[in-house]
């Protein structure tokens, strides 16, 4: 497909049915007046009133409140199981690391589940996860006292850039699919609100065609690079999906990733997932919505927005099941202690991040280090790095390799 003009999309007219005469329009890219709303959104998710939105707290039910006052705002149809919310629970060990007991805690959350009902025979799932790590805690990567971790980019501007997808479905007329929107939360615990929906749909799972994701796609670079998950689950994604974009695009095909679109894959549903890669304000107080690119959200939205264009003519999407490296049994006694940059596409691990006083960061590794060899081992890629890390015990020590501007180094890695 030819590249977009900043001034006019081009009409994409499909056929949806025998009597339809409706069309599909993609909208017109980098609206201001679209770039003030998700700029909003960011701001009121990302604020310090949220206290970071952590499941279970306070700030998330706030968050929650947010989130489906816009989606009526906007005229989504409510579909959870209480209004706009769907609730789950789900008791959590007072120890992170060891076993639920009787006597632990249940923590109650909700996912925040708006329609569009074209009276379409298949639906289109459209989700972002709205909650974070409140003042830190398990996950949290800062090292100091408690503090707020706002998650402007964690995942506010994925929950902004859906409400505005929402939007922009209601003003343009794509009546091929129904469209479901959900701000799922308890995601940085492990997925908690999507596999709980994708296990107790609000809809008959068998009339959703397909799932598209949005975590953290608020740091879009001027490389504009963008990892796109799970092209591989099925076969008409390669039709689907434009050749050509003003994006880097970094593409894997694996339906399994460390987010929510990993849950509707597990059930068999095709997804994609959008990510603009990682920062050194991931999972920190400093993750802010200053720091947000909004004119990169609103990008990226046109574009998901013009899959799904491209979709409608082509019905209920096949399901394919993907090699995933992560389904391989591996177990790890030892890290690192590092931070992958997920858009890397040359040979090796390249480290985004290198976290204090762990075992990288002792042998005098940094930020931009590629790892290529550890011990014998050669790392060809982020699967090769996670089948070395499974082969080494606690205390062992390790020649690591690394290039470092372009440089070999090998560095002794005591684990």
């Amino acid at each position: 497909m030819k590249k977009l003009s900043s001034l006019i999309w081009l009409c994409l007219i499909v056929l949806i049915s025998a009597c339809s005469t409706k069309t599909a329009v993609a909208p017109i890219p980098n609206s201001s007046s679209s770039v003030v709303s998700i700029k909003k959104d960011v701001e009121i998710l990302s604020d310090d009133k949220m206290e970071g939105r952590e499941v279970g707290t306070p700030g998330e039910i706030m968050a929650a409140k947010y989130i489906s006052d816009r989606m009526k705002e906007l005229g989504l149809n409510p579909m959870g199981t209480d209004g706009y919310y769907q609730y789950f629970s789900k008791k959590v060990s007072a120890n992170p690391h060891g076993e639920v007991s009787e006597g632990d805690k249940e923590v109650k959350g909700r996912n925040v589940v708006g329609f569009i009902d074209n009276k379409a025979k298949y639906t289109v799932v459209l989700g972002a996860h709205y909650d974070h790590l409140g003042y830190g805690g398990f996950g949290s990567l800062y090292v100091g006292p408690p503090a707020i971790h706002n998650g402007a980019d964690d995942n506010a501007s994925g929950v902004a850039g859906m409400l505005h997808i929402a939007e922009e479905m209601l003003k343009a007329e794509y009546d091929a699919f129904n469209y479901m929107f959900i701000a799922f939360s308890g995601e940085e615990k492990g997925l908690w609100g999507s596999n709980y929906f994708a296990k107790h749909p609000t809809i008959g799972k068998e009339g959703i065609n397909y799932m598209v994701n949005m975590d953290m796609i608020g740091r879009l670079g001027d490389e504009r690079k963008l990892l796109m998950y799970g092209s591989g689950t099925s076969p008409l994604w390669s039709k689907i999906i434009p050749r050509k974009s003003t994006f880097n695009i970094k593409d894997d095909p694996s339906g399994m990733g460390p987010t929510d679109h990993t849950s509707f894959y597990l059930e068999d549903i095709p997804v994609l997932s959008f990510f603009t890669g990682q920062h050194s304000d991931y999972h920190k107080p400093s993750d802010d919505a200053h720091l947000i690119n909004y004119k990169g959200i609103n990008e990226i939205t046109d574009f998901i927005i013009n899959i799904i264009a491209r979709s409608t003519s082509e019905g209920k999407l096949a399901f394919t099941k993907t090699k995933d490296a992560t389904q391989e049994k591996m177990s790890f006694k030892v890290t690192l202690g590092v931070m992958p940059d997920y858009l890397y596409d040359g040979e090796g691990m390249k480290m985004d991040g290198v976290k204090e006083d762990r075992p990288a960061s002792n042998s005098g590794m940094i930020k931009g280090d590629v790892v290529v060899k550890m011990g014998d081992l050669k790392i060809a890629d982020m699967t090769g790095y996670m089948k070395a890390l499974s082969q080494f015990e606690p205390g062992q020590t390790v020649p690591v390799t690394i290039l470092r501007d372009g440089k070999a180094m090998v560095m002794d890695v005591t684990f």
